[in-house]
C-alpha cells in the first residue's frame, strides 16, 4: 500500500505543478454552478485562507483536493503539502480534504479565526482502502480479486499491542499464529519463540531426545516455522525479533496454497511478509520515539510455604519421629536449630534474590525526504532488553539508509543496514535452583558474605549455595553481527509491463563464550583434595555468507471488463555457513579467563563447513472478470543442493477461484453490503526442514591416528539419493462479509492441511551397520477452522468506537508413522523402566501413533486413590485393574491442543485520545499439572520447599476419600509417581494481553516549537493472567508484566 500511496502521490504532485502553471497567483481550480438565479454585480468580500495538509507522522501530502464545502470551488496541495483557498468572509467555512488512501475530513473554520493563521492539517489512512492491496512479497494482487488467504496488519496497530516484540503483537491479530508454550524460560530476553501457523506440520525434536538439548530454542531446522520475506527477501526468526518496530510499515500473514506456493519449498509452514517503512519526498522530515519500558517478575504462579509453615509440615509428615533413640536425638537437635533460626526471624524468600524489576528504554530515529527523483531516508536505533533475572540482557543497535532514485519509467533503490546484537545469561543460574531452597536456611555469615554452602542438617551431602555462585566470574555471552545490502530495480516498461529485478546480500558473523569459574561447583571437575585444576572456556565463533537474487517480469491488462494480470519470476540464492567450536580447561582464576591462560585444550576444536543451494522458476496468473468472477493459478519448480541425485527438482501448485456477490447489481442497487465475498484454494508447498547432507552419503574421518596412506574413515551416515520434498496439500475455503460501512465485518475460514512425504527417520537392521536413514515415511493432517470478526459500532466528528474478535480452531491428527517412530515409542517405554532416570520420570513423553496427535497427553489411566489401601488403581487396555504402574499400559490421557483459542477488544477514540486494548484466550485444552506431581504428591518435603497445597486432600487412614496418597516423609527415598491421567486438568485461560493509551497534540500547540506531530503513549502488556491449571510457570526463567510509556515526534 505505500507504494501504491507513493505512485498517488507521485501523481498528484506532477497533477499539482500543472495546476500552478496555469494558475501561479492563486493555484486555484474554479467551477461556477448556475443557480438558474440572475446573480448580482455585488460579490461578497473573499478572505484567503492558507494551510498545510500531511499524514499523521507530518509527511507532506501533495495533491489532496481542498473544496468549500456546499461549493465546487476547490484547490490541489502543492509539492509541500501547501494549499490557499478563498471563502467568504464574515461566515465559518467548512473545509473538506479528501485524497486517495487517507480518510475524508471536515473542518469547520471560525468566522472569527479566518486569515489569522494558517491551518495545519492530517489525514488519517483509510484503512479500509490500505488493505485493497495484499503484499505477498513477490506479487502484490488487488485484495478484491486475490482468492488467497490473508491477514495484514498495519504499524499502528502493532505498536499499540507491543512496542518492543513485533511476533508478540502478530498473535493478537491472527488466531493462528502463535507462540509455542513455553513455562519452562518465560520472560527470559534471550529465549527466541518458537512460532506456527494452522498447527504442527512436522515432528521435529522429539521430546526424549531433547532432553539433551542444552539450547532455549528448537530454531535450527525446525519443520513448523514459517517462511518470513521482509521487502522480498528472506529473513530469519532472529532478525524479526530484534528489529525496531517503528522501522514496519506492514505486516501481512500469507496462510494458504494460493497465497503461498509461490514460495515453493519454503511456504508449507506459512508465509509472513513485512514491509517496511521507506522515504517520501518533500522538505527533510525527522521522526523520533522514545519507548520507557518497566518491567517486573511475575511469581503469582509460586505458593511456596514460608519458614514457620515449611517447618511445620516437616514436622505434620513425620520428618522428626524415628524408631531408634539415636535418630530421634538427632532428629531432635536438627528440628531445634531450624526453630532456632525461625524464632530468631530467618525466614529466606529465596524467589527475590536472583530477580529485579528493570527499566529499558529503545531509541529511535528516522529521518527522509527529498525530490521526485531522488529520495533518501536514515534510520538509526537502539533497543535496551534487560532482564527480570540479574545480569541477563539483550542489546541491539544499528542503522541504515536507503536511497531511491527515480528517472523516466525507471527506479534504482538500495538499502544498506548494520545490527549488532549482544546478548548475556544470567550468573544466578536456573530460577529453579531458587525455588527449592528452604525458606529457614541462612545464606550470609555475620559480615554479609555469601556462605558457599547452605546449612547441611542432615549430612545428606553439600548444598551449595546459588548465590555464592552468581557471585563468582563465570559468564556466559555471546553476539552477532549482520550486514546486509539489498539492490533492486523496477523498469516500467510500458504501461501495461513491469520488470523488476533485486539483489540481496547478507553477511553475518557470530561469536560466543562461556565461563566457569575455577571456584564454581558447575565444573566438570571442581576443585577438591584431589583435583587443583578447574574452570572451563568454551568459545565459538562463526559466519554466514547469503545472496539472493529475484527477477521478475508482470504484465496487467484490462480487456472491457476482463482483467488479466500475470508474471514471470526467476530466483537463486546460496548459504555459506562456517563455525568453529573449542574448549579450554584449567585456569588459574576467574578473572584470567583468556584462552591464554587455559592448561590444556580439552580435545580438538570442531569445525564445520556447510554450502546449500536453490534454484526456482515461478509463474502467477490473476483473472478477473467486471471484478465478480476471480480466478488464480500459480506454479513453481524448484530445484535443492540438499535432496539426492534422484529427487533435485520439485513442483508446487496452486489454484483459487472467488465470486465478488456484492458487485453483482442488484446486490449492489440494494446498498447494504460493502462486502460479500466466495472463495477457495487449492495447491501443493513444501518443504526442506532438515539437516544438510542428510540424503549424501557421509565419512568420518579418524585424526585420531596416522597412516603412511593418511587418516583412516569409515561409513558415517548411509544417505538416500531418492530422497523426496516433504509436500503440504492444502484446501481453504471461505467467505467475507460486510455491511453497512463496516458496522459489521465477518471473515470465514476452513481449511485441510495434509502433509505428506514427511522426512523421518527410518529403523534399518543393524547388521547394516546402521541403524536408521533418512526416507519420506510420515503422514500428519491439520484440520480446522477461522473467525474473524470486526464492527465499527459508532463514529461521528469526535467519537470512534470499534470491536473485535477472532477465534481459530485446529485439530491435529497422525495418519502414518514410520518403523522408526515405533521404535521410538519402544525407547520411551524403556526410558521410564530405567532406574537411572528416577528423577525426570515422572514427566509425560510423546509417543506417536497413527490417529493420534502430536499434542497428544501420555500416561496410563486412573482409577484414583484406593480408599481402603491408599494406593492408585490403574486400569489397563485389556480393561483390568491394577494397582502397578506399566509403562507399557500407557494410553492417550489428553490433549494439549485447545478447542478454541483467540483475541478479542475493543478500539476507542475521542478527539486527540484513543484507547486500545486486547485479551487473548483459550478454552477446551488440557495440560499435565507436574507443579502438582513434583510439589505436591512427591513433595521431598524434607530437603526443599514445596506448594502450600501439600497437606491438603492426602489420604492417612483406611476409608479416606481423597486426591493425593499419604504424604512422604522424605527421610529416606521418595516413591514417584509416574505419568497418570490424575494430573491431567482442563486448561482455559484469559490474560489481559496488551493496554494502550495515546494522545495526540494539536497542532497549533507544537508548531511554535517547531514540531509537525507530537504524541505520547502510555500501555502495559500481560497486566491479568487467570488459568484453570494452578501450576508454576518460567520454571528456569520467570514470567514478567510490564508498564511502557513513549514520546513520538516529528520536526
Amino acid at each position: 500500500m505505500r507504494k501504491k500511496r507513493e505512485l498517488l502521490v507521485r501523481q498528484g504532485a506532477l497533477l499539482a505543478c500543472a495546476l500552478c502553471c496555469a494558475a501561479p497567483v492563486a493555484a486555484q481550480v474554479s467551477v461556477r454552478v448556475s443557480t438558474g438565479q440572475q446573480q448580482t454585480s455585488t460579490q461578497r468580500t473573499l478572505i484567503t485562507v492558507k494551510g498545510r495538509v500531511a499524514d499523521k507522522e507530518g509527511h507532506s501530502l501533495p495533491g489532496v483536493t481542498v473544496l468549500r464545502k456546499g461549493n465546487m470551488n476547490g484547490v490541489i496541495t502543492d509539492i509541500d503539502g501547501r494549499f490557499q483557498i478563498n471563502v467568504p468572509k464574515g461566515a465559518d467555512a467548512v473545509l473538506q480534504f479528501s485524497f486517495v488512501g487517507m480518510e475524508t475530513k471536515e473542518v469547520r473554520v471560525k468566522a472569527s479565526a479566518l486569515g489569522e493563521k494558517e491551518l495545519e492539517i492530517r489525514l488519517d489512512e483509510d484503512a479500509q482502502q490500505l488493505d485493497e492491496v495484499v503484499v505477498t512479497g513477490f506479487v502484490n494482487f488487488k485484495k478484491e480479486s486475490f482468492t488467497g488467504n490473508s491477514t495484514t496488519i498495519r504499524k499502528e496497530e502493532l505498536q499499540r499491542v507491543s512496542k518492543t516484540n513485533v511476533i508478540k503483537a502478530l498473535q493478537a491479530f491472527d488466531p493462528s499464529f502463535r507462540i509455542a508454550e513455553n513455562t519452562t524460560w518465560g520472560s527470559d530476553p534471550n529465549a527466541l519463540p518458537e512460532v506456527s501457523i494452522r498447527g504442527n506440520s512436522g515432528i521435529g525434536v522429539k521430546e526424549l531426545d531433547a532432553q539433551s538439548l542444552t539450547s532455549k530454542s528448537n530454531l535450527q531446522n525446525n519443520p513448523n516455522l514459517p517462511t518470513f520475506i521482509m521487502d522480498g527477501f528472506e529473513i530469519d526468526v532472529t532478525k524479526l525479533y530484534d528489529m525496531d518496530p517503528s522501522r514496519i510499515e506492514s505486516i501481512t500473514i500469507l496462510k494458504d496454497a494460493a497465497a503461498t506456493a509461490m514460495y515453493g519449498s519454503r511456504a508449507a509452514n506459512g508465509v509472513v511478509v513485512i514491509t517496511t517503512v521507506t522515504p517520501k519526498p518533500g522538505k527533510l522530515n525527522v521522526q523520533y520515539s522514545f519507548t520507557g519500558e518497566v518491567e517486573a517478575p511475575d511469581l503469582s504462579d509460586y505458593h511456596l510455604l514460608n519458614a514457620a509453615e515449611k517447618l511445620e509440615a516437616e514436622r505434620l509428615a513425620g520428618c522428626y519421629v524415628s524408631d531408634t533413640p539415636a535418630d530421634q536425638e538427632r532428629l531432635n537437635e536438627e528440628y531445634q536449630g531450624k526453630l532456632y533460626n525461625v524464632r530468631r526471624g530467618v525466614d529466606t524468600y529465596w524467589l527475590s534474590k536472583p530477580l529485579r524489576t528493570v527499566f529499558n528504554h529503545n531509541h529511535s530515529l528516522y529521518i527522509d525526504g527529498g525530490t521526485e527523483n531522488l529520495r533518501f531516508g536514515v534510520d538509526l536505533n537502539y533497543k535496551q532488553d534487560d532482564g527480570v533475572m540479574k545480569g541477563s540482557g539483550r542489546r541491539t543497535m544499528g542503522g541504515g539508509m536507503y536511497l531511491d532514485y527515480r528517472i523516466n519509467k525507471l527506479q534504482v533503490r538500495n538499502y544498506v543496514s548494520f545490527n549488532t546484537t549482544h546478548s548475556q545469561e544470567s550468573p544466578y543460574g536456573s530460577f529453579s535452583d531458587y525455588t527449592t531452597k528452604q525458606p529457614y536456611d541462612v545464606y550470609t555469615d555475620e559480615n554479609g558474605n555469601y556462605l558457599e554452602e547452605l546449612e547441611d542438617w542432615h549430612m545428606s551431602g553439600t548444598i551449595t549455595n546459588p548465590l555464592y555462585e552468581a557471585g563468582l566470574h563465570s559468564f556466559d555471552k555471546s553476539s552477532y553481527n549482520e550486514l546486509i545490502d539489498n539492490l533492486s530495480l523496477q523498469w516500467n516498461i510500458t504501461h501495461h509491463l513491469l520488470w523488476k529485478a533485486s539483489l540481496g546480500v547478507t553477511y553475518q558473523t557470530n561469536k560466543s563464550d562461556r565461563f566457569l569459574d575455577p571456584l564454581s561447583k558447575k565444573n566438570t571437575n571442581p576443585i577438591s583434595s584431589t583435583n587443583y585444576s578447574s574452570g572451563e572456556l568454551t568459545t565459538g565463533s562463526g559466519s554466514n555468507l547469503n545472496w539472493d537474487f529475484q527477477s521478475t517480469l508482470s504484465y496487467n491488462q484490462f480487456f472491457g471488463k476482463h482483467n488479466l494480470n500475470f508474471s514471470l519470476g526467476f530466483n537463486a540464492q546460496e548459504t555459506q555457513t562456517e563455525s568453529v567450536s573449542t574448549t579450554y580447561r584449567g585456569f588459574p582464576s576467574g578473572i584470567l579467563h583468556s584462552p591464554n591462560y587455559a592448561q590444556e585444550v580439552y580435545e580438538k576444536p570442531s569445525t564445520s563447513e556447510n554450502t546449500t543451494r536453490q534454484m526456482g522458476g515461478v509463474g502467477v496468473f490473476n483473472y478477473s472478470y467486471d471484478n465478480i468472477y476471480l480466478f488464480d493459478a500459480s506454479i513453481r519448480v524448484e530445484g535443492s543442493s540438499e535432496f539426492g541425485a534422484d529427487e533435485k527438482c520439485g513442483t508446487f501448485w496452486s489454484t483459487g477461484v472467488g465470486l465478488n456477490l456484492h458487485n453483482y447489481e442488484a446486490i449492489s442497487d440494494l446498498g447494504f453490503f460493502d462486502l460479500l465475498k466466495l472463495r477457495g484454494s487449492y495447491g501443493q508447498t513444501g518443504a526442506v526442514n532438515f539437516a544438510p547432507y542428510q540424503a549424501e552419503t557421509t565419512y568420518q574421518i579418524f585424526t585420531d591416528e596416522w597412516y603412511k596412506t593418511g587418516y583412516g574413515a569409515t561409513l558415517y551416515a548411509l544417505g538416500n539419493k531418492a530422497l523426496r520434498w516433504e509436500t503440504t496439500n492444502t484446501l481453504d475455503v471461505g467467505f467475507e462479509v460486510s455491511f453497512l460501512r463496516r458496522l459489521f465485518y465477518l471473515k470465514a475460514s476452513y481449511y485441510v492441511k495434509r502433509t505428506t512425504d514427511m522426512v523421518n527417520d527410518v529403523t534399518i537392521p543393524s547388521h547394516t551397520g546402521f541403524t536408521t536413514y533418512k526416507d519420506n515415511v510420515g503422514e500428519v493432517e491439520n484440520r480446522g477452522f477461522e473467525l474473524d470478526f470486526r464492527s465499527d459500532i459508532f463514529r461521528n466528528r469526535d467519537w470512534y468506537v470499534s470491536i473485535f474478535a477472532n477465534l481459530a480452531h485446529n485439530r491435529n491428527k497422525i495418519l502414518k508413522i514410520s518403523d522408526s517412530l515405533r521404535d521410538y515409542n519402544k525407547q520411551v517405554q524403556d526410558y521410564y523402566s530405567d532406574p537411572f532416570n528416577q528423577s525426570s520420570r515422572s514427566q509425560p513423553l510423546l509417543q506417536y501413533v497413527e490417529g493420534g496427535s502430536m499434542n497428544s497427553i501420555w500416561g496410563v489411566r486412573s482409577l484414583g486413590i484406593d480408599p481402603a489401601s491408599g494406593k492408585e488403581l490403574f486400569l489397563r487396555p485389556d480393561g483390568t485393574v491394577t494397582d502397578t504402574w506399566r509403562s507399557g499400559d500407557q494410553v492417550v490421557i489428553g490433549n494439549k491442543e485447545p478447542d478454541g483459542q483467540g483475541t478479542f477488544g475493543f478500539s476507542a477514540s475521542w478527539r486527540n485520545f484513543s484507547l486500545y486494548t486486547t485479551f487473548m484466550y483459550e478454552f477446551g485444552g488440557q495440560r499435565y499439572n507436574q507443579t502438582l506431581v513434583d510439589k505436591v504428591e512427591d513433595a521431598d518435603i524434607y530437603d526443599s520447599n514445596v506448594d502450600y497445597r501439600v497437606l491438603t486432600d492426602r489420604w492417612q487412614k483406611p476409608g479416606d476419600v481423597s486426591k493425593f496418597q499419604a504424604l512422604q516423609a522424605g527421610v529416606n527415598n521418595i516413591a514417584q509417581t509416574q505419568p497418570t491421567s490424575r494430573f491431567v486438568q482442563d486448561y482455559n485461560y484469559l490474560t489481559l494481553n496488551s493496554l494502550s493509551l495515546e494522545y495526540t497534540f494539536d497542532n497549533e500547540l507544537i508548531a511554535p516549537w517547531g514540531l509537525s506531530m507530537l504524541r505520547l503513549e502510555l500501555s502495559a502488556n500481560d497486566l491479568f493472567y487467570a488459568s484453570t491449571v494452578k501450576q508454576e510457570r518460567g520454571l528456569s526463567y520467570p514470567y514478567s508484566r510490564s508498564v511502557s510509556f513513549a514520546v513520538k515526534a516529528s520536526f
